[in-house]
């Protein structure tokens, strides 16, 4: 997956042929944060103006801005399916954490 991130938000990013542009959209947060440029270099400047405005437009408005991923992740699963993680994991020679954490990178990142 293209995407990008800046001050903890991550956005995806896409490719519109017909237009011949490049746009992104701010994903995991309820709040709508696009932008848009022909080139990378545009549409990093505008993500992070896009940032910007929104961190800016919050405050203006005396709300809290939508926090992006927090880097936690609560997950419910059968004991033994946990107990054999922690079986893999101590079979790695890793922390439970650092063996979650690198299985669910390398899964996100094999396509």
């Amino acid at each position: 997956m293209n995407s990008m991130t800046y001050k903890g938000y991550f956005a995806k990013i896409n490719f519109d042929e017909r237009d011949n542009i490049f746009w992104g959209k701010v994903i995991g947060i309820k709040d709508s944060i696009t932008f848009e440029g022909e080139t990378v270099k545009q549409l990093t400047e505008d993500f992070y103006n896009a940032i910007d405005h929104y961190l800016v437009d919050c405050k203006q408005e005396g709300r809290t801005p939508e926090k992006p991923y927090s880097g936690k992740l609560t997950l419910r699963m059968p004991p033994n399916i946990h107990a054999e993680i922690a079986s893999a994991a101590a079979h790695a020679g890793k922390s439970l954490n650092k063996w979650v954490t690198d299985t669910l990178d390398n899964a996100v990142h094999s396509h």
